[in-house]
């Protein structure tokens, strides 16, 4: 398991196996311990067919089980997160078609995926299957439009030249979403959850900082070049980026 959509995609799998008592998943080391009762039988030929080399590392007979609840505390945090995200959405892709600036209107869209995986999280709890894969799919081919748009703008403006941005809009706003990211990040580490969801929110948002420096590069070079060509570079990495995510999330309408 290696980002949200994985993690999602298992949960809607098992999602009404009556014997299944909890998930725990431990993304970094990609692990998931299943505590359940009954044989693991039905459990392991569900995996299998999310094609994800699923192998049973260990089983343990426990006496006592009690679930833990920390749900409140982290859906506030995770709403405090979308909203963020969804606010940068709203501001990056203004500011990007305003400044000319692909790569910001491709980071917005980055933001917008994230958006997305979180909403997606927060909204289908408690929801039925059906209504999980039918939000997954609405968001897949939503992030699949958009970046594809996104890559034929960028090859219009290779083939024109390369465009001029505003490098400082790119650079000032790059750095408010950066801000905003490490915020967000904080707040995520802050609640020192080794639930997945939370762990997988923390690495997406580790990822959007990365991209966050990669625009304010790009308008450096933007800058020292005298060319627009940075800014689609790094637009183009960043759409595809959102396609791998769409990618992801359409398997969960499967």
């Amino acid at each position: 398991m290696d980002c949200p959509s994985e993690e999602q995609m298992i949960r809607m799998t098992l999602d009404n196996l009556a014997n299944i008592k909890s998930l725990e998943f431990d993304i970094p080391n990609r692990f998931l311990h299943v505590i359940h009762t009954d044989n693991n039988e039905q459990i392991f030929q569900r995996l299998e067919k999310l094609k994800l080399d699923t192998t049973i590392f260990s089983t343990v007979f426990l006496d006592n089980f009690t679930a833990t609840d920390n749900q409140n505390d982290e859906r506030k945090t995770l709403w405090t997160v979308l909203i963020i995200n969804f606010l940068f959405f709203a501001i990056e892709i203004i500011t990007g078609f305003i400044s000319n600036s692909i790569g910001l209107v491709a980071d917005s869209l980055d933001m917008l995926a994230d958006s997305i995986v979180y909403g997606l999280a927060l909204i289908a709890v408690g929801g039925t299957v059906v209504m999980k894969k039918n939000i997954a799919k609405f968001a897949g081919y939503f992030q699949i439009i958009l970046a594809l748009i996104g890559f034929i703008e960028v090859i219009r403006r290779f083939f024109r030249g390369g465009e001029m941005p505003d490098f400082q809009t790119m650079i000032f706003v790059s750095v408010a979403a950066l801000i905003a990211n490490v915020i967000c990040l904080y707040l995520l580490q802050k609640r020192k959850s080794e639930e997945a969801h939370m762990q997988a929110s923390m690495i997406f948002t580790s990822n959007d900082i990365i991209i966050n420096s990669g625009v304010i590069m790009a308008g450096l070079m933007v800058n020292w070049l005298n060319s627009g060509y940075p800014d689609l570079i790094i637009g183009a990495i960043i759409f595809a980026i959102v396609a791998r995510g769409a990618y992801r999330i359409l398997q969960l309408s499967k």
